[in-house]
């Protein structure tokens, strides 16, 4: 009778445990399901700008959680300025965006592409659409600004 009630007890033992190892499997199973991706470290919350030769470009970043968003603003020399919403998705190092401006009282919209190289953001230039609103080939456009942004205090 002894043999039996030990006997009982080990085999008691050896499928709680098994059941506990299988448990603590589903469970990390779901930790990773319910793992998030985090904001990219390219970009941080702020301002970039350039300010050389009369002219100035300001991006403030104000949100990075579901893409990029912040006003961005032009004060280029010989022209009118210029100042709006950028809104954008940042794909690898290259963020891809619409800016929504007002400029001599018009507002109006234009696709804009900035590479983030060397903790500088970089404008993009490529053959536009008819309208001067979006890029023809987003697959085409050079990163050649000399006018790179740098992180920079925000002035208020």
């Amino acid at each position: 009778m002894k043999k039996l009630i030990i006997l009982s007890l080990l085999t008691l033992s050896f499928v709680s445990c098994k059941n506990n190892t299988s448990k603590e499997q589903n469970t990390s199973e779901e930790k990773e399901v319910v793992t998030t991706e985090k904001p990219s470290s390219l970009l941080q919350l702020g301002c970039y700008s350039y300010n050389e030769n009369n002219n100035a470009i300001n991006l403030e970043i104000t949100n990075l959680e579901n893409g990029v968003t912040g006003k961005l603003t032009y004060a280029l020399d010989g022209k009118d300025s210029n100042s709006g919403t950028f809104i954008g998705k940042l794909n690898g190092n290259k963020l891809l965006g619409e800016y929504t401006f007002m400029s001599e009282g018009v507002e109006s919209k234009r696709e804009v592409a900035i590479l983030v190289k060397d903790n500088q953001l970089i404008e993009g230039y490529g053959e536009l659409n008819e309208n001067g609103t979006a890029f023809v080939d987003k697959n085409n456009i050079s990163y050649t600004s000399t006018m790179p942004l740098t992180k920079t205090d925000c002035v208020k």
